[in-house]
């Protein structure tokens, strides 16, 4: 990695979360990246998390504890402290993974035109923080998003895995739409594929923790705002449908899983355009990420 180091912003907000807060505040400390702002914005909670995140103060960019309007509001108030130039937000019942910052860095060091990026295997945890799995997805493209693809289920852009440049939020206004209780995320990336197409990655980042207490269960609200979201940026971006949109069908059944299908869909109905980092030169000192355009 070059020994100039990109600063990374992360901003995680939280709102009575002492039960998992800790986990996720050290699951990005203790990476020790050496060059990370980190800001936690609490909503006043009153259940113990203020004296949580007091042990990690030294460590921290800046924080608060003070009322605000919900998730969205924390987070852009957070973002509105930053200056790095490469930036995301974690949940504070969600895990970054040990290698997550340095592979991120990474990448964006030596590959000016990725914009944004995300795991194509987004991770699982449970309540007490054992992982349950990682998922598949077979990529990302501006159509399929269009197509309605992301706002499957089974589809979701982890947003705990899913990182951008500053340069890419500013031409995205700055800021994350408050409007949604629960898509702000969907709203974001619709901004983005304005912009920029998203790189997807092999290797994991993030988890999503499941448990019983979080806003984002409610899969059919989240789908309910995504729709909207969507309609808007068809409008904005005059879309029509693509010929690939039957592989949306084909995706909620989850063909693309199986190798041989996935290769016969593609050759007949020609698939989506996508682009992968690798990494190349994995058993030498002299490895380096490349970029992979390819159809699913």
């Amino acid at each position: 990695m070059e020994k100039n180091f990109p600063k990374i912003s992360i901003v995680t907000p939280s709102f009575n979360q002492a039960q998992f807060i800790e986990t996720t505040i050290e699951s990005i400390l203790n990476q020790n990246y050496p060059n990370l702002e980190y800001i936690i914005i609490d909503g006043g909670s009153t259940d113990g998390s203020v004296e949580i995140i007091k042990k990690y103060q030294a460590y921290l960019h800046y924080w608060c504890s003070e009322p605000d309007t919900g998730q969205y509001d924390a987070i852009n108030k957070g973002f509105q402290h930053s200056t790095g130039e490469i930036m995301t937000w974690l949940n504070s019942d969600d895990l970054h993974l040990p290698w997550t910052m340095k592979t991120v860095a990474d990448i964006m060091a030596q590959l000016s035109e990725v914009e944004w990026l995300t795991t194509l295997h987004p991770g699982r945890c449970d309540w007490d923080s054992f992982c349950t799995g990682f998922g598949s997805l077979p990529g990302y493209s501006k159509q399929a998003f269009l197509d309605g693809w992301y706002a499957e289920s089974s589809f979701l852009i982890q947003q705990e895995s899913t990182f951008w440049r500053r340069s890419l939020w500013q031409k995205s206004n700055s800021q994350i739409p408050t409007e949604f209780k629960l898509a702000g995320d969907f709203a974001l990336w619709s901004n983005f594929f304005c912009h920029s197409e998203l790189y997807g990655i092999n290797s994991p980042l993030g988890c999503f923790r499941s448990q019983i207490n979080q806003k984002s269960r409610s899969i059919e609200q989240y789908k309910f705002e995504a729709t909207s979201i969507l309609a808007a940026m068809r409008d904005r971006c005059n879309w029509q449908p693509s010929p690939d949109a039957f592989n949306l069908t084909l995706g909620r059944l989850q063909l693309h899983k199986i190798p041989q299908i996935s290769r016969l869909i593609t050759s007949i109905f020609g698939g989506y355009t996508a682009k992968k980092i690798i990494r190349n030169n994995l058993d030498s000192p002299n490895g380096y990420w490349s970029i992979e355009t390819y159809k699913f």
